[in-house]
């Protein structure tokens, strides 16, 4: 099967999708070069998820284009999902298969010879340290070791573009930090990801670019490191304690900008040099100095009230 030939593996322009009276994805726009890890970062309700099932034309757009590499979609996605490997936001093994048929009975799905998805098996599997795992049934497997092996199967015909929608949500740190190592292992051979994922370190450490949603929109692209010189102040004071709220209002003047959200103030700072000499006049607080992150742009452009 050849590969999608374009320079960029996905371009979206003008995207829309309606439910009801709402606009669940409204007028999207971006591109994803070839070859690079692209992040799409939200609040639940952001359109994310659908933004995903309208680029592999399981959800038809009532509005825009989408080309995946070549193909048009909707109309070509049946083609075009030939090259692409998808990892859902909740796993879908077969519970009545091995590890090592999970693999082979996917692979058919492509048309791919049994001789050649058996031949590919035990490098997928150690891809995911999985090694050794060929005869293990699902229901003995852990829940890190299910997701790793979802992945494994997503390669399963060595596609060109993978779609990843929260790879990482439930895992403990270890099983985290192994994935982030195989996906940077994907890009370094030249693959393309497209991934949802609520964990803005993981966004900061995968992505060449991404994107931020806010109830169907577009709220800003680009890089992590420029986002984060674009739209916050370089350093943040965070300010614990029960009397912290109250002690944060009456020094406000202290920093750029002052979010308060329960027991904890958060100081945005160009010089947090007086911040830290008054801390140091109140042994009673507690608090953490720290670089601005992805995690402070994103609550700074979509809130810090609770999503469902």
């Amino acid at each position: 099967m050849a590969a999608l030939n374009s320079a960029d593996a996905l371009q979206v322009s003008g995207l829309r999708k309606r439910y009801d009276d709402r606009d669940v994805v409204a007028g999207i726009s971006f591109t994803v070069p070839t070859g690079t890890c692209f992040g799409l970062l939200g609040p639940n309700g952001a359109g994310k998820t659908t933004t995903l099932r309208c680029c592999l034309g399981l959800t038809r757009p009532d509005g825009g284009k989408i080309n995946l590499g070549a193909y048009d979609i909707p109309a070509d996605a049946e083609a075009a999902r030939q090259r692409v490997g998808v990892v859902p936001q909740l796993d879908n093994l077969d519970p009545d298969f091995t590890a090592s048929e999970n693999l082979l009975v996917y692979g058919r799905y492509f048309g791919i010879a049994d001789a050649t998805i058996r031949a590919r098996i035990p490098g997928l599997l150690d891809f995911a340290g999985l090694g050794g795992r060929e005869k293990a049934r699902i229901q003995t497997l852990s829940g890190g070791m299910k997701r790793r092996l979802t992945l494994a199967r997503a390669l399963i015909n060595d596609p060109d573009v993978i779609f990843l929608d929260e790879p990482t949500t439930g895992l403990d740190p270890q099983a985290r930090h192994l994935i982030w190592e195989r996906l940077k292992q994907l890009t370094a051979r030249g693959k393309t990801l497209i991934l949802t994922t609520h964990f803005m370190d993981e966004a900061e450490r995968l992505c060449n670019r991404l994107a931020v949603l806010d109830n169907g929109h577009l709220v800003t692209e680009g890089a992590p490191r420029e986002l984060i010189a674009a739209h916050i102040e370089p350093q943040v004071v965070e300010v614990f304690g029960d009397d912290a709220p109250r002690w944060a209002r009456s020094r406000n003047g202290l920093a750029e900008r002052l979010e308060v959200a329960g027991d904890t103030a958060f100081f945005y700072c160009r010089d947090p040099a007086p911040l830290l000499a008054a801390l140091a006049d109140a042994p009673a607080l507690r608090y953490m100095h720290r670089a601005a992150s992805l995690e402070d742009v994103f609550i700074k452009l979509t809130g810090r009230e609770l999503r469902d």
